[in-house]
C-alpha cells in the first residue's frame, strides 16, 4: 500500500491479464448468441449456467453457501450491480452498436472506478498519477481499435448510453464487493452472486421474450457455453481474487485491455491484419497501466504523492 493508492503485485497483474483475455472474448460470444435469442435470454443463459457451475464447484470444494440473510442481501445487490443490470444493458446495446464501439465505451469502467473507489476507501484516493494512467490507457484503447470506429459516435444514442450505464454499474459493484463481501470465499461469493442474478433476470426475460428456445444452431450453443463457463464462472473466480489482491479501482483496469485483447485474438485466430495504429495502441495501454502501477514513476524519480 502506498500513499497514492494501492500498488499492484506481479501476481495480480498476471490475473488481470488472464481476466482480460477471458472477458475480451465475451463481446464476440454474446454477439453470436444474439443471432439466435433476445438480449435478456442471452443474459439468463449466462448467469443460470454460470450459477450451476459455481454452486457445483463450491460443493466439490466444501465451500458452503452463506446462511446469514444479511449476506444474501449483499449478494443480491452484487448480483444486480455486477450481473443482471450491466449484462442486460450491454447485451441490449450490442443489438444497436458495434461490438468494437461497445468495448471502447465499456473501458470507461476504469474511469468510473476511480472516483467511486476514492469516495469509499481512503487508500484508493484519487491522484494525478492514477488519472493520468487511466487517460493514457483509454487513449491506447481508442488507438488500438482505430479512431475511425468513433466516427458514428452519438452521445444521445440509447445503445451507447446503455453501455456507459453498464460500465458505471460494474464500477459500483467492485466497491460494493470490497465493502460487503470481503470475508466470503471467492467460490461462494461468485456462486451466490450469479444465483441471485439468475433469480432476478429469469422472470424479466420470460415475460419479455418468452421461453428460451432449445433448437439453436451449434455455434450459438458454443457461444453460450463459452461466455457462461469461461466468461462468467471462471471470470468471477478471477474477479474476486484480483479484488482481494489489488482493490476495486485496480480491478477495473481489466476493462482497458478488453478491446485490445479482442483485436489481438482476431489477428491470431482469424488471420485479421493488425495495423500499425493497433500496435501503437497496445503500447499506450501498457504505458497507462505502468503509470497507474507506479513503478515507472518510481524508476524515473517522478513518483506522485508521498512515499510509503
Amino acid at each position: 500500500m502506498t500513499g497514492t493508492g494501492r500498488d499492484i503485485a506481479p501476481g495480480a497483474w498476471a490475473l488481470i491479464g488472464l481476466l482480460s483475455l477471458v472477458w475480451g472474448t465475451s463481446f464476440a460470444a454474446v454477439a453470436v448468441a444474439l443471432t439466435g435469442m433476445g438480449p435478456l435470454t442471452a443474459v439468463l443463459h449466462r448467469v443460470f449456467w454460470a450459477a450451476l457451475i459455481l454452486v457445483a464447484l463450491a460443493g466439490a470444494l466444501g465451500q458452503r453457501l452463506p446462511a446469514d440473510p444479511r449476506v444474501w442481501g449483499a449478494l443480491a445487490v452484487m448480483g444486480l450491480l455486477n450481473n443482471a443490470l450491466p449484462f442486460s444493458l450491454i447485451a441490449w446495446a450490442q443489438t444497436r452498436v458495434e461490438s468494437g464501439l461497445a468495448g471502447i465505451l465499456n473501458a470507461s469502467t476504469a474511469l468510473f472506478a476511480l472516483p467511486v473507489a476514492a469516495a469509499f476507501f481512503a487508500e484508493e484516493r484519487l491522484t494525478a498519477r492514477r488519472v493520468l494512467g487511466v487517460l493514457t490507457g483509454l487513449a491506447g484503447v481508442v488507438l488500438a481499435i482505430g479512431p475511425g470506429s468513433l466516427a458514428g459516435l452519438d452521445p444521445r444514442a440509447l445503445g451507447q448510453v446503455a453501455v456507459l450505464g453498464g460500465a458505471l454499474s460494474y464500477a459500483c459493484a467492485a466497491a460494493w464487493a470490497r465493502a460487503r463481501l470481503g470475508g466470503l470465499h471467492p467460490v461462494a461469493a461468485a456462486a451466490g452472486m450469479t444465483l441471485t442474478a439468475a433469480l432476478m433476470i429469469a422472470p424479466v426475460a420470460l415475460a419479455a421474450e418468452g421461453l428460451p428456445r432449445l433448437d439453436l444452431p451449434a455455434r450459438v450453443w458454443a457461444a453460450v457455453a463459452w461466455y457462461a463457463g469461461a466468461g462468467t464462472a471462471l471470470a468471477y473466480l478471477l474477479y474476486y481474487r484480483i479484488l482481494a489482491l489489488a482493490g476495486p479501482a485496480n480491478l477495473m483496469l481489466v476493462t482497458l485491455a478488453i478491446p485490445v485483447v479482442a483485436v489481438a485474438l482476431g489477428t491470431l485466430l482469424m488471420g485479421e491484419h493488425l495495423p500499425a495504429h493497433a500496435l501503437a495502441g497496445f503500447g499506450l495501454v501498457a504505458l497507462g497501466l505502468a503509470i497507474i502501477d507506479g513503478r515507472l514513476a518510481r524508476a524515473i524519480g517522478l513518483r506522485a504523492g508521498r512515499a510509503p
